[in-house]
């Protein structure tokens, strides 16, 4: 769970702008590595991103225009440097429901999610090959891909319990040195039956039980 002072919870009728602003994908990429990684000058993120200076100063601007960054603190008087406002972007599903752009955005941050875990665990996998982190971190990783039947309040029930013990765990490493930075993705998406004379979907994968993944609080966040 993350406190109300570190989400912005977005509403489709009073942030409009902002919500349109997200549906850039560089945006997306710029928010989600300072977020990741911490304060950055734009042209460092044009390095990390292949784009040039100034198109990654431009849509930094468009960000702090709708308080999605702000400024940090100068290393010196030569660059700007940006950092994230808050850690989760967040919003009601049901809220958003109420227009086509609206949910139109949903599914796009949905979409951006899991190429966010796609690119973890390329990173992941690089980081753990090349030693920048350590064999620990191998058994505990993973993605698993269950299908449980529940209920819409035990599906409700689920996040509640992966949110709770999400803010006790990170509150219990924050001051520990071991600790990393953990891509976390979880996703509840209940299907409807299969027609008779539909085709049959293929047998699902299934990882060892553990969790890596990419950072959103369940349901409803970006």
């Amino acid at each position: 769970m993350v406190s109300d002072e570190h989400k912005r919870v977005l509403d489709p009728e009073r942030d409009a702008g902002a919500l349109k602003a997200l549906t850039h994908p560089l945006r997306i990429q710029l928010l989600g590595m300072l977020r990741q990684d911490g304060p950055a000058t734009a042209s460092e993120l044009a390095v990390r991103t292949g784009e040039s200076s100034a198109s990654t100063s431009y849509h930094l601007r468009v960000l702090a225009k709708y308080a999605f960054v702000a400024e940090a603190a100068h290393r010196d008087g030569r660059e700007r440097r940006w950092q994230a406002v808050h850690s989760v972007t967040s919003w009601s599903n049901k809220a958003m429901e109420d227009s086509p752009a609206s949910r139109d955005f949903v599914s796009l941050s949905r979409r951006r999610q899991i190429e966010h875990l796609e690119a973890s665990l390329v990173r992941y996998e690089a980081d753990v090959a090349e030693g920048r982190l350590g064999q620990e971190w191998v058994e505990p990783s993973g993605i698993t891909d269950l299908m449980p039947r529940l209920t819409p309040e035990s599906l409700s029930e689920l996040w509640e319990v992966i949110d709770r013990k999400l803010e006790e765990l990170a509150a219990r490493d924050a001051e520990d040195p071991r600790a990393e930075r953990v891509v976390f993705v979880a996703a509840g998406l209940p299907l409807a039956p299969r027609e008779p004379d539909a085709e049959p979907d293929a047998k699902p994968g299934r990882g060892e039980p553990g969790t890596a993944g990419s950072g959103t609080e369940g349901g409803s966040g970006s």
